[in-house]
């Protein structure tokens, strides 16, 4: 699963199809509009197809806690005090076998509406992934669509107890829940329930681990977290994983877990997992699963992977350090590839630190950069082009160069990224910057490709129509050129000294990638104003390798929409580059002489 290069379109479901545009801060779905399954059209799933995406992350789909009214169907109302945002945190699981009644046309048949839009995403030849976030529950959990057999979360615990093994959550024993203080800007909209305080007793641990009676505003408030059989002093009363487990293969693993006792909570995830692989899902997105037991992993994803062994494994995580636990004890396919790569492009892009740095992390990543999964966007991080990133979405192009061509790992776009949308909009709770996930707004750059329904992208700009070139002829490349699935070739320490008399060293970057069948010459140039003029030289030991003697050969540029010549001599090879500001240079080689 790993080896294929995947290119991950990321959307905010409820986002996705909204056409309203009036965005008034904590605006009701009435006044700002909500997007729909249906609004996932064949046209849509198309145009995403096009784009170059082989999976589409549908994000929000389960069924989470929000302030919208839904009484009349047979769902509780959410108290106020523990709901982020009028629309709620996706990240507050209400019901794991039901969808949010928000994106149905009809909310009694949501769960059917969302099995239609697997079919269509399916018929466009799209994949389906969706959350799981195993860390944390809504505070009040409430299942509607349980299978036969299945109790909801918390159900059966032992409230007497602060901890017991097979008990769902964390209990303070004899303190009630207070909610956290608010501070001004932030405080919950009124609601039919505002007037009556949120009761739980006894208090339980909020989902960030805090465990106290009041929260901080900072602490995850709005969600519980999930106990799975570690004692509040770390202890874990499951059988751990030694190392030798970590050249087995997911069969090994799953073998090992059947002659195992485990806590009730990785039951009750195992078959909600395969409760939606059923209904047609094609993978997950692992929300925070560095917070989890990785023995956990390895007892969920051998488990998946026995029943459904194409599904696709994704793991949200920031400690580069474990990256190597997640892969080969957790056998997850996909790990954010955040503190390392990310933060290094975003600083680029900021001017706070240098390209040079590229090749490091290339080499350091190297082994394990089939399993991470590249991006320059997502729901958590600020768009390229707010003005607390870049302000500008021309100047995140050659990061995303970079991210898509560096190594053979995957690729992520957010939605509205491929057309510059900035998060401008003060949806209500939280600030510009990232597109809110806790409210109902519109996303004005993404509503003008949609264009009313029809996905065409007729109401951009002519400079949000280059972007979304730019970015489908990349992501295309990315999942299609054998070169990026080949060896890597520096190609900046060898033109460093000329790139430092240049003054670019910090600014430009240029390496290649091969395989048998292609040579490809990556050349991204990060600085805004600074045009630069140089020879790019390739050593013969490289030229060798490609097979290339001395000669003339071409060099089309399907970015640009140009061609370069790369002359052989027996000094080596250059390639005279005229390389503008923001320059993204993706050369393939012809490889017969002119």
């Amino acid at each position: 699963m790993a080896a294929t290069k995947h290119a991950i379109y990321q959307v905010f479901t409820r986002l996705f199809g909204n056409t309203c545009c009036a965005n008034q801060a904590w605006g009701t779905p009435e006044q700002n509009g909500v997007g729909k399954f249906c609004d996932f059209t064949p046209q849509a799933l198309n145009a995403i197809k096009r784009l170059g995406a082989t999976h589409i992350w549908y994000t929000g789909v389960l069924h989470h806690a929000t302030l919208s009214d839904y009484r009349h169907i047979g769902i509780s109302c959410d108290h106020p005090s523990v709901v982020k945002g009028r629309a709620g945190s996706p990240y507050a699981v209400k019901d794991y076998y039901s969808v949010d009644p928000d994106l149905a046309t009809n909310p009694v048949q949501r769960n059917q509406e969302f099995a239609e839009l697997i079919a269509r995403t399916h018929q466009a030849g799209l994949k389906v992934i969706i959350d799981i976030v195993p860390n944390h529950v809504a505070r009040v959990y409430q299942g509607l669509n349980n299978p036969p057999g299945v109790r909801d979360f918390g159900a059966g615990d032992d409230l007497s107890q602060e901890y017991a093994r097979d008990n769902n959550f964390y209990y303070l024993g004899g303190q009630t829940f207070t909610p956290p203080q608010f501070p001004t800007g932030f405080e919950p909209p009124s609601t039919p329930l505002s007037n009556t305080p949120y009761y739980e007793f006894p208090a339980k641990w909020t989902g960030n681990g805090a465990a106290k009676a009041r929260p901080n505003f900072d602490d995850w408030y709005e969600t519980v977290k999930i106990n799975y059989g570690v004692r509040p002093d770390g202890r874990c009363d499951f059988t751990q994983l030694d190392d030798t487990f970590r050249v087995q293969d997911c069969a090994a693993h799953f073998q090992f877990w059947q002659t195992q006792t485990v806590p009730d909570s990785w039951q009750k995830f195992r078959d909600i997992a395969l409760y939606w692989l059923a209904q047609g899902v094609d993978g997950f997105r692992f929300d925070m699963a560095e917070m989890v037991p990785v023995e956990f992993w390895s007892y969920l994803n051998s488990t998946i992977k026995h029943r459904h062994p194409n599904t696709l494994l994704i793991a949200e995580i920031y400690q580069p350090d474990r990256y190597r636990d997640y892969i080969q004890l957790g056998k997850m396919d996909l790990l954010y590839n955040k503190v390392d790569l990310y933060d290094l492009l975003r600083d680029i892009v900021q001017g706070r630190d240098s390209t040079r740095h590229l090749g490091d992390i290339e080499w350091r990543q190297r082994e394990i950069a089939p399993y991470l999964l590249n991006f320059m966007e997502n729901h958590d991080e600020q768009r390229i082009a707010s003005p607390a990133f870049a302000g500008d979405p021309t100047l995140g192009k050659p990061a995303m160069l970079v991210s898509c061509c560096l190594s053979n790992s995957s690729n992520l776009v957010y939605f509205g990224q491929e057309v510059g949308e900035p998060g401008a909009e003060h949806a209500g709770f939280g600030q510009p910057s990232r597109t809110s996930i806790f409210d109902y707004i519109g996303v004005p750059n993404h509503q003008r490709w949609m264009n009313n329904g029809k996905f065409d992208g007729e109401a951009l700009s002519q400079a949000e129509r280059e972007l979304r070139e730019f970015y489908q002829t990349l992501l295309n490349l990315s999942v299609s050129a054998s070169a990026l699935q080949g060896d890597y070739h520096d190609l900046y320490a060898d033109n460093y000294p000329q790139l430092e008399r240049l003054d670019i060293q910090d600014s430009l970057f240029a390496f290649a990638r091969s395989s048998r069948e292609q040579v490809v010459i990556v050349v991204a140039n990060f600085h805004p104003s600074r045009h630069v003029d140089f020879a790019l030289h390739i050593n013969s030991t490289m030229l060798s390798q490609w097979g290339l003697g001395q000669g003339t050969y071409a060099l089309s540029d399907p970015l640009n929409h140009t061609q370069q010549q790369l002359i052989v001599t027996t000094q080596g090879g250059d390639i005279a580059l005229s390389a503008p500001p923001l320059y993204c240079g993706y050369l393939e080689l012809i490889k017969e002489p002119l």
